[in-house]
Protein backbone atom coordinates (compact mmCIF):
# COMPACT_ATOMS: atom_id res chain seq x y z
CA UNK A 1 0.00 0.00 0.00
CA UNK A 2 1.03 2.89 -0.97
CA UNK A 3 1.90 6.22 1.36
CA UNK A 4 -1.22 8.40 -0.53
CA UNK A 5 -3.22 4.90 0.10
CA UNK A 6 -2.21 4.72 3.98
CA UNK A 7 -3.23 8.62 4.56
CA UNK A 8 -6.41 7.93 2.60
CA UNK A 9 -7.39 4.65 4.92
CA UNK A 10 -5.91 6.67 7.96
CA UNK A 11 -3.69 4.05 9.11
CA UNK A 12 -0.58 6.41 8.98
CA UNK A 13 -2.18 8.90 11.14
CA UNK A 14 0.17 10.17 13.82
CA UNK A 15 -0.59 9.96 17.58
CA UNK A 16 -0.44 13.35 19.22
CA UNK A 17 -1.66 14.90 22.52
CA UNK A 18 -4.60 16.04 23.65
CA UNK A 19 -4.90 20.25 23.79
CA UNK A 20 -4.82 22.06 27.00
CA UNK A 21 -8.38 22.71 28.15
CA UNK A 22 -7.66 25.87 28.14
CA UNK A 23 -6.11 25.97 24.77
CA UNK A 24 -9.00 23.99 23.90
CA UNK A 25 -11.66 26.25 25.48
CA UNK A 26 -9.77 29.32 23.49
CA UNK A 27 -9.73 27.76 20.06
CA UNK A 28 -13.81 26.33 20.48
CA UNK A 29 -14.15 30.52 21.83
CA UNK A 30 -12.44 31.73 18.77
CA UNK A 31 -14.25 29.32 16.02
CA UNK A 32 -17.88 30.40 17.70
CA UNK A 33 -16.89 34.38 16.83
CA UNK A 34 -15.04 33.99 13.99
CA UNK A 35 -17.79 32.21 12.38
CA UNK A 36 -20.19 34.65 13.96
CA UNK A 37 -18.66 37.76 12.22
CA UNK A 38 -18.80 35.68 9.01
CA UNK A 39 -22.24 34.82 8.87
CA UNK A 40 -23.10 37.94 10.15
CA UNK A 41 -21.42 39.42 6.82
CA UNK A 42 -23.65 36.89 4.46
CA UNK A 43 -26.91 37.63 6.16
CA UNK A 44 -26.39 41.20 6.82
CA UNK A 45 -26.43 41.60 2.89
CA UNK A 46 -29.94 39.12 3.07
CA UNK A 47 -31.09 41.09 5.53
CA UNK A 48 -30.37 44.69 3.14
CA UNK A 49 -31.78 42.96 -0.25
CA UNK A 50 -35.06 42.60 1.22
CA UNK A 51 -35.48 46.13 2.13
CA UNK A 52 -33.26 48.45 0.07
CA UNK A 53 -31.41 46.79 -2.32
CA UNK A 54 -34.53 46.79 -4.87
CA UNK A 55 -34.64 50.41 -4.48
CA UNK A 56 -31.11 51.46 -4.57
CA UNK A 57 -29.35 48.95 -7.03
CA UNK A 58 -32.52 48.14 -8.97
CA UNK A 59 -34.39 50.51 -9.39
CA UNK A 60 -35.16 49.69 -13.51
CA UNK A 61 -37.42 47.26 -12.48
CA UNK A 62 -41.05 47.42 -11.12
CA UNK A 63 -40.89 47.07 -7.07
CA UNK A 64 -41.94 43.36 -7.14
CA UNK A 65 -39.53 42.39 -9.83
CA UNK A 66 -36.43 44.55 -7.90
CA UNK A 67 -37.30 42.38 -5.02
CA UNK A 68 -36.88 38.98 -6.88
CA UNK A 69 -33.66 40.26 -8.51
CA UNK A 70 -32.21 41.55 -4.98
CA UNK A 71 -33.26 38.51 -3.66
CA UNK A 72 -31.52 36.32 -6.53
CA UNK A 73 -28.57 38.44 -5.67
CA UNK A 74 -28.49 36.67 -1.98
CA UNK A 75 -28.69 33.59 -3.92
CA UNK A 76 -25.39 33.95 -5.82
CA UNK A 77 -23.63 33.91 -2.84
CA UNK A 78 -24.53 29.70 -2.37
CA UNK A 79 -23.45 29.14 -5.63
CA UNK A 80 -19.93 30.53 -5.42
CA UNK A 81 -19.34 28.42 -1.61
CA UNK A 82 -18.61 24.90 -3.38
CA UNK A 83 -16.02 26.90 -5.57
CA UNK A 84 -14.52 28.64 -1.75
CA UNK A 85 -14.63 25.02 -0.17
CA UNK A 86 -12.72 23.72 -3.09
CA UNK A 87 -9.95 26.12 -3.01
CA UNK A 88 -9.79 26.67 0.87
CA UNK A 89 -10.13 22.46 1.42
CA UNK A 90 -7.08 22.47 -0.77
CA UNK A 91 -5.86 25.29 1.50
CA UNK A 92 -6.46 24.03 4.54
CA UNK A 93 -4.85 20.76 4.02
CA UNK A 94 -1.59 22.11 2.54
CA UNK A 95 -0.69 24.93 4.67
CA UNK A 96 -3.46 24.58 7.88
CA UNK A 97 -6.92 25.13 9.00
CA UNK A 98 -5.44 28.43 10.71
CA UNK A 99 -4.20 30.11 7.49
CA UNK A 100 -7.57 29.59 5.35
CA UNK A 101 -9.95 30.64 8.63
CA UNK A 102 -7.56 34.02 8.44
CA UNK A 103 -7.82 34.44 4.91
CA UNK A 104 -11.30 33.86 4.55
CA UNK A 105 -12.64 36.01 7.22
CA UNK A 106 -10.19 38.94 5.34
CA UNK A 107 -12.16 38.04 2.41
CA UNK A 108 -15.68 38.57 3.79
CA UNK A 109 -15.07 41.54 5.65
CA UNK A 110 -13.43 43.71 2.89
CA UNK A 111 -15.98 42.49 0.85
CA UNK A 112 -18.85 43.53 3.50
CA UNK A 113 -16.86 46.81 4.54
CA UNK A 114 -17.22 47.99 0.55
CA UNK A 115 -21.01 47.55 0.18
CA UNK A 116 -20.91 49.79 2.92
CA UNK A 117 -19.00 52.73 0.82
CA UNK A 118 -20.55 51.19 -2.51
CA UNK A 119 -22.54 53.73 -5.03
CA UNK A 120 -25.59 52.91 -5.84
CA UNK A 121 -27.10 53.01 -9.27
CA UNK A 122 -28.85 56.88 -9.19
CA UNK A 123 -24.73 57.70 -8.99
CA UNK A 124 -23.09 55.00 -11.21
CA UNK A 125 -25.31 53.06 -13.29
CA UNK A 126 -25.21 49.77 -14.21
CA UNK A 127 -21.96 49.29 -12.58
CA UNK A 128 -23.63 49.32 -9.09
CA UNK A 129 -25.68 46.28 -9.21
CA UNK A 130 -23.07 44.85 -11.11
CA UNK A 131 -20.14 45.19 -8.42
CA UNK A 132 -22.96 44.54 -5.61
CA UNK A 133 -23.45 40.61 -7.39
CA UNK A 134 -19.41 40.61 -7.69
CA UNK A 135 -18.91 41.08 -4.13
CA UNK A 136 -21.94 38.79 -3.21
CA UNK A 137 -19.88 36.22 -5.10
CA UNK A 138 -17.05 36.90 -2.52
CA UNK A 139 -19.24 36.73 0.04
CA UNK A 140 -20.29 32.79 -0.54
CA UNK A 141 -16.66 32.43 -1.94
CA UNK A 142 -15.33 33.12 1.58
CA UNK A 143 -18.23 31.71 3.72
CA UNK A 144 -17.41 28.23 1.48
CA UNK A 145 -13.89 28.35 2.72
CA UNK A 146 -14.75 28.96 6.18
CA UNK A 147 -17.13 26.77 7.62
CA UNK A 148 -15.00 23.50 7.03
CA UNK A 149 -11.90 24.98 8.04
CA UNK A 150 -13.54 26.12 11.34
CA UNK A 151 -14.72 22.76 11.97
CA UNK A 152 -11.47 21.23 11.70
CA UNK A 153 -9.81 23.52 14.01
CA UNK A 154 -12.23 22.83 16.66
CA UNK A 155 -12.73 19.03 16.33
CA UNK A 156 -8.93 18.62 15.95
CA UNK A 157 -8.13 19.86 19.24
CA UNK A 158 -11.05 18.08 21.14
CA UNK A 159 -11.02 14.99 22.85
CA UNK A 160 -12.80 12.05 20.86
CA UNK A 161 -15.56 11.95 23.39
CA UNK A 162 -16.61 15.25 23.21
CA UNK A 163 -15.91 16.24 19.80
CA UNK A 164 -19.75 16.37 18.97
CA UNK A 165 -19.93 18.91 21.81
CA UNK A 166 -17.21 21.03 20.61
CA UNK A 167 -17.86 20.77 17.24
CA UNK A 168 -21.66 22.02 17.71
CA UNK A 169 -20.21 25.22 19.36
CA UNK A 170 -18.53 25.84 16.06
CA UNK A 171 -22.51 25.84 14.67
CA UNK A 172 -23.57 28.49 16.82
CA UNK A 173 -22.45 30.66 14.24
CA UNK A 174 -25.04 30.30 11.65
CA UNK A 175 -27.72 31.43 13.90
CA UNK A 176 -25.87 34.25 15.89
CA UNK A 177 -24.70 35.51 12.52
CA UNK A 178 -28.58 35.43 11.61
CA UNK A 179 -30.02 37.25 14.36
CA UNK A 180 -27.92 39.82 14.54
CA UNK A 181 -28.41 41.89 11.27
CA UNK A 182 -32.01 41.51 11.95
CA UNK A 183 -31.96 42.96 15.22
CA UNK A 184 -29.35 45.88 13.94
CA UNK A 185 -31.49 46.73 10.71
CA UNK A 186 -34.67 46.60 12.71
CA UNK A 187 -33.10 49.59 15.70
CA UNK A 188 -32.24 51.97 12.86
CA UNK A 189 -35.76 51.32 10.82
CA UNK A 190 -37.47 51.81 14.13
CA UNK A 191 -35.16 55.15 15.27
CA UNK A 192 -34.67 56.61 11.64
CA UNK A 193 -37.04 57.71 9.30
CA UNK A 194 -37.58 55.89 6.06
CA UNK A 195 -35.79 58.87 4.04
CA UNK A 196 -32.88 58.86 6.40
CA UNK A 197 -32.48 54.61 6.26
CA UNK A 198 -32.75 54.79 2.24
CA UNK A 199 -29.96 57.83 2.31
CA UNK A 200 -27.10 56.41 4.84
CA UNK A 201 -28.74 54.58 7.30
CA UNK A 202 -28.79 50.94 5.47
CA UNK A 203 -24.86 51.30 5.19
CA UNK A 204 -23.85 51.22 9.29
CA UNK A 205 -24.31 47.80 9.60
CA UNK A 206 -22.07 47.06 6.83
CA UNK A 207 -19.95 49.69 8.16
CA UNK A 208 -19.55 48.25 11.24
CA UNK A 209 -18.64 44.67 10.25
CA UNK A 210 -15.10 46.33 10.19
CA UNK A 211 -15.14 46.27 14.07
CA UNK A 212 -16.13 42.83 14.60
CA UNK A 213 -13.72 41.60 11.48
CA UNK A 214 -10.61 43.16 13.73
CA UNK A 215 -11.75 40.98 16.53
CA UNK A 216 -12.55 38.02 14.53
CA UNK A 217 -9.20 38.45 12.90
CA UNK A 218 -7.20 39.00 16.32
CA UNK A 219 -8.70 36.13 18.11
CA UNK A 220 -7.71 33.65 14.84
CA UNK A 221 -4.37 35.24 14.54
CA UNK A 222 -3.65 34.20 18.25
CA UNK A 223 -5.05 30.75 17.80
CA UNK A 224 -2.79 27.23 17.54
CA UNK A 225 -2.77 25.38 14.84
CA UNK A 226 -4.96 21.56 14.90
CA UNK A 227 -2.32 19.78 16.61
CA UNK A 228 -3.60 16.51 13.99
CA UNK A 229 -2.81 18.90 10.57
CA UNK A 230 0.60 20.22 12.43
CA UNK A 231 1.79 16.21 13.21
CA UNK A 232 0.86 15.12 9.93
CA UNK A 233 2.61 18.14 8.25
CA UNK A 234 5.49 17.72 10.09
CA UNK A 235 5.51 13.87 9.30
CA UNK A 236 4.96 14.84 5.47
CA UNK A 237 2.26 13.15 5.37
CA UNK A 238 1.16 12.90 1.70
CA UNK A 239 -2.35 14.42 0.43
CA UNK A 240 -4.06 12.86 -1.92
CA UNK A 241 -5.53 14.60 -5.21
CA UNK A 242 -8.94 15.72 -5.30
CA UNK A 243 -10.05 13.26 -8.07
CA UNK A 244 -8.22 9.86 -5.28
CA UNK A 245 -10.18 11.42 -2.31
CA UNK A 246 -13.34 11.59 -4.09
CA UNK A 247 -12.68 8.07 -5.95
CA UNK A 248 -11.61 6.69 -2.35
CA UNK A 249 -14.88 8.39 -0.43
CA UNK A 250 -17.29 8.64 -3.13
CA UNK A 251 -19.84 6.69 -0.91
CA UNK A 252 -19.73 8.69 2.33
CA UNK A 253 -19.75 11.97 -0.01
CA UNK A 254 -22.98 11.10 -1.50
CA UNK A 255 -24.10 10.10 1.87
CA UNK A 256 -23.33 13.54 3.09
CA UNK A 257 -25.29 14.85 0.35
CA UNK A 258 -27.95 13.41 1.33
CA UNK A 259 -27.62 13.80 4.99
CA UNK A 260 -27.28 17.42 4.76
CA UNK A 261 -30.57 18.21 2.10
CA UNK A 262 -32.77 18.41 4.77
CA UNK A 263 -31.08 20.51 7.24
CA UNK A 264 -30.28 22.89 4.39
CA UNK A 265 -33.83 22.53 2.90
CA UNK A 266 -35.56 23.71 6.62
CA UNK A 267 -33.42 26.43 6.83
CA UNK A 268 -33.69 28.11 3.81
CA UNK A 269 -37.81 27.39 4.08
CA UNK A 270 -38.62 28.42 7.56
CA UNK A 271 -36.01 30.93 8.01
CA UNK A 272 -36.84 32.92 4.89
CA UNK A 273 -39.41 31.40 3.22
CA UNK A 274 -42.53 31.32 5.25
CA UNK A 275 -42.21 34.74 6.13
CA UNK A 276 -42.88 35.93 2.30
CA UNK A 277 -45.69 33.04 2.12
CA UNK A 278 -47.03 34.18 5.49
CA UNK A 279 -47.32 37.93 4.92
CA UNK A 280 -48.78 37.12 1.14
CA UNK A 281 -51.81 36.19 3.77
CA UNK A 282 -52.43 38.84 5.22
CA UNK A 283 -50.04 37.72 8.80
CA UNK A 284 -48.21 41.13 9.78
CA UNK A 285 -44.19 40.84 8.78
CA UNK A 286 -43.00 42.10 12.24
CA UNK A 287 -45.12 38.96 14.04
CA UNK A 288 -43.54 36.48 11.46
CA UNK A 289 -39.76 38.67 11.93
CA UNK A 290 -40.46 37.72 15.90
CA UNK A 291 -41.27 34.27 15.81
CA UNK A 292 -38.42 33.19 13.40
CA UNK A 293 -35.90 35.31 16.16
CA UNK A 294 -37.71 33.32 18.95
CA UNK A 295 -36.60 30.21 17.41
CA UNK A 296 -33.45 30.65 15.99
CA UNK A 297 -32.26 32.28 19.29
CA UNK A 298 -33.56 28.92 21.32
CA UNK A 299 -31.33 26.96 18.83
CA UNK A 300 -28.28 28.76 19.46
CA UNK A 301 -29.03 27.56 23.13
CA UNK A 302 -30.00 24.00 21.71
CA UNK A 303 -27.50 23.16 19.65
CA UNK A 304 -24.71 22.58 21.88
CA UNK A 305 -27.61 20.02 23.77
CA UNK A 306 -27.56 17.92 20.41
CA UNK A 307 -24.13 18.01 20.22
CA UNK A 308 -23.02 16.77 23.74
CA UNK A 309 -26.05 14.04 22.93
CA UNK A 310 -24.62 13.15 19.79
CA UNK A 311 -21.20 12.67 22.01
CA UNK A 312 -23.27 9.96 24.69
CA UNK A 313 -26.13 8.18 22.34
CA UNK A 314 -24.16 8.81 18.34
CA UNK A 315 -24.36 11.02 16.29
CA UNK A 316 -27.09 8.43 13.89
CA UNK A 317 -29.55 8.94 16.55
CA UNK A 318 -29.61 11.74 17.28
CA UNK A 319 -29.28 13.28 13.43
CA UNK A 320 -32.12 10.55 12.58
CA UNK A 321 -34.31 11.69 15.43
CA UNK A 322 -33.95 15.66 13.83
CA UNK A 323 -34.78 14.12 10.59
CA UNK A 324 -38.03 12.51 12.05
CA UNK A 325 -39.12 15.71 13.63
CA UNK A 326 -38.99 17.88 10.10
CA UNK A 327 -41.01 15.06 9.01
CA UNK A 328 -43.59 15.06 11.23
CA UNK A 329 -43.75 19.09 11.88
CA UNK A 330 -44.03 19.98 7.79
CA UNK A 331 -47.41 19.76 7.55
CA UNK A 332 -48.50 21.27 10.78
CA UNK A 333 -46.23 23.97 10.99
CA UNK A 334 -47.17 25.19 7.48
CA UNK A 335 -50.90 24.73 8.58
CA UNK A 336 -50.45 27.11 11.45
CA UNK A 337 -49.84 29.59 8.53
CA UNK A 338 -51.85 28.33 6.45
CA UNK A 339 -55.10 28.41 8.91
CA UNK A 340 -54.37 32.36 10.59
CA UNK A 341 -53.22 30.66 13.88
CA UNK A 342 -50.68 33.62 14.55
CA UNK A 343 -50.69 33.25 18.40
CA UNK A 344 -49.14 29.83 17.92
CA UNK A 345 -46.94 30.27 14.69
CA UNK A 346 -43.89 30.38 17.18
CA UNK A 347 -44.37 27.29 18.76
CA UNK A 348 -44.48 25.47 15.36
CA UNK A 349 -41.57 27.89 14.17
CA UNK A 350 -39.18 26.58 17.43
CA UNK A 351 -40.14 23.09 17.02
CA UNK A 352 -39.08 23.09 13.17
CA UNK A 353 -35.99 25.00 13.80
CA UNK A 354 -34.87 24.71 17.78
CA UNK A 355 -35.23 20.86 17.81
CA UNK A 356 -35.76 19.56 13.95
CA UNK A 357 -32.88 21.38 12.56
CA UNK A 358 -30.55 21.99 15.49
CA UNK A 359 -30.67 17.87 15.87
CA UNK A 360 -29.23 17.49 12.40
CA UNK A 361 -26.95 20.97 12.29
CA UNK A 362 -25.25 20.15 15.70
CA UNK A 363 -23.72 16.76 15.41
CA UNK A 364 -23.34 17.57 11.82
CA UNK A 365 -19.74 19.29 12.44
CA UNK A 366 -18.17 15.96 13.91
CA UNK A 367 -20.30 13.49 11.74
CA UNK A 368 -18.81 14.89 8.61
CA UNK A 369 -15.21 15.35 10.15
CA UNK A 370 -15.04 11.79 10.77
CA UNK A 371 -15.97 10.95 7.55
CA UNK A 372 -12.09 11.77 6.22
CA UNK A 373 -8.44 11.49 7.19
CA UNK A 374 -6.14 14.47 7.84
CA UNK A 375 -4.51 14.57 5.10
CA UNK A 376 -7.46 15.64 2.67
CA UNK A 377 -10.07 16.23 5.79
CA UNK A 378 -10.90 19.76 4.93
CA UNK A 379 -11.50 19.35 0.94
CA UNK A 380 -14.28 15.91 1.95
CA UNK A 381 -15.52 18.25 4.44
CA UNK A 382 -16.18 21.48 2.06
CA UNK A 383 -16.85 18.95 -0.64
CA UNK A 384 -19.86 17.22 1.51
CA UNK A 385 -21.12 20.94 3.46
CA UNK A 386 -21.03 22.90 0.23
CA UNK A 387 -22.23 20.94 -2.11
CA UNK A 388 -24.84 19.48 -0.08
CA UNK A 389 -25.67 23.06 0.90
CA UNK A 390 -26.08 24.13 -2.43
CA UNK A 391 -28.60 21.00 -3.52
CA UNK A 392 -30.45 21.82 -0.65
CA UNK A 393 -30.95 25.22 -0.56
CA UNK A 394 -31.64 25.90 -4.05
CA UNK A 395 -33.84 23.04 -3.89
CA UNK A 396 -35.64 24.45 -1.41
CA UNK A 397 -36.28 27.76 -3.05
CA UNK A 398 -37.29 26.38 -6.11
CA UNK A 399 -39.76 24.50 -4.35
CA UNK A 400 -41.74 27.93 -3.95
CA UNK A 401 -43.54 27.44 -7.11
CA UNK A 402 -45.08 24.51 -5.52
CA UNK A 403 -47.31 26.85 -3.62
CA UNK A 404 -48.40 28.35 -7.35
CA UNK A 405 -48.90 24.72 -8.19
CA UNK A 406 -51.00 24.21 -5.32
CA UNK A 407 -52.92 27.35 -5.87
CA UNK A 408 -51.88 29.09 -3.09
CA UNK A 409 -52.04 25.90 -0.92
CA UNK A 410 -48.99 25.04 1.25
CA UNK A 411 -49.50 21.27 1.21
CA UNK A 412 -47.05 20.56 -1.67
CA UNK A 413 -44.19 22.65 -0.20
CA UNK A 414 -44.95 20.45 2.71
CA UNK A 415 -44.67 17.45 1.60
CA UNK A 416 -41.21 18.22 -0.30
CA UNK A 417 -39.81 19.11 3.04
CA UNK A 418 -41.11 16.37 4.60
CA UNK A 419 -39.76 14.39 1.56
CA UNK A 420 -36.30 15.70 2.44
CA UNK A 421 -36.47 14.28 6.02
CA UNK A 422 -37.13 11.12 4.63
CA UNK A 423 -34.03 11.42 2.26
CA UNK A 424 -31.66 12.73 5.06
CA UNK A 425 -33.12 9.88 7.60
CA UNK A 426 -32.50 7.19 5.47
CA UNK A 427 -28.68 8.67 4.18
CA UNK A 428 -28.39 9.14 7.87
CA UNK A 429 -29.01 5.00 8.67
CA UNK A 430 -27.07 4.02 5.91
CA UNK A 431 -24.12 5.92 7.74
CA UNK A 432 -21.25 4.51 9.96
CA UNK A 433 -21.97 5.51 13.16
CA UNK A 434 -18.43 7.50 14.12
CA UNK A 435 -19.60 8.79 17.93
CA UNK A 436 -16.02 6.72 19.52
CA UNK A 437 -18.82 5.55 22.78
CA UNK A 438 -20.40 3.84 19.82
CA UNK A 439 -18.19 2.78 16.84
CA UNK A 440 -16.66 -0.32 16.79
CA UNK A 441 -13.74 1.71 14.97
CA UNK A 442 -13.56 5.09 15.84
CA UNK A 443 -14.15 7.07 12.20
CA UNK A 444 -10.86 7.52 10.41
CA UNK A 445 -7.83 9.40 11.51
CA UNK A 446 -8.74 10.96 14.59
CA UNK A 447 -6.26 8.82 16.49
Amino acid sequence: MSEIELAMEGAAEPAVPAASPAMLRRVALASCVGTTVEWYDFFVYATAAALVFNKLFFPQFDPLVGSLVALGTYAAGFIARPIGGLVFGYVGDRLGRKKALVTTLLIVGIATFAIGLLPTYAAIGLAAPLILIGIRMLHGFGIGGEQGNAILIVCEHAPDERRGFYGSLVQIGAPAGFILPLGLFALLTATMSDAVFLDWGWRLPFLVSILLIGIGLYIRVNLSESPLFASAHRQGQPRASLAAMLKKHTRGILLGWGAKICEATIFSVYAVMISAYAVNRGIPKSLMTTAILIAIVIEVLTLPLFGALSDRIGRRAVYIFGSAVTMLLAFPVFALVYYDMQSVIWIGLVGALAIGHSAMYAPQAAFFAELFPTPVRATGVAVVQQFGALIGTIGGFAAGWLLQVGNGTPWLLAGYVAFTGVVTALSVFFMSESAPRHAAVSAVSFH
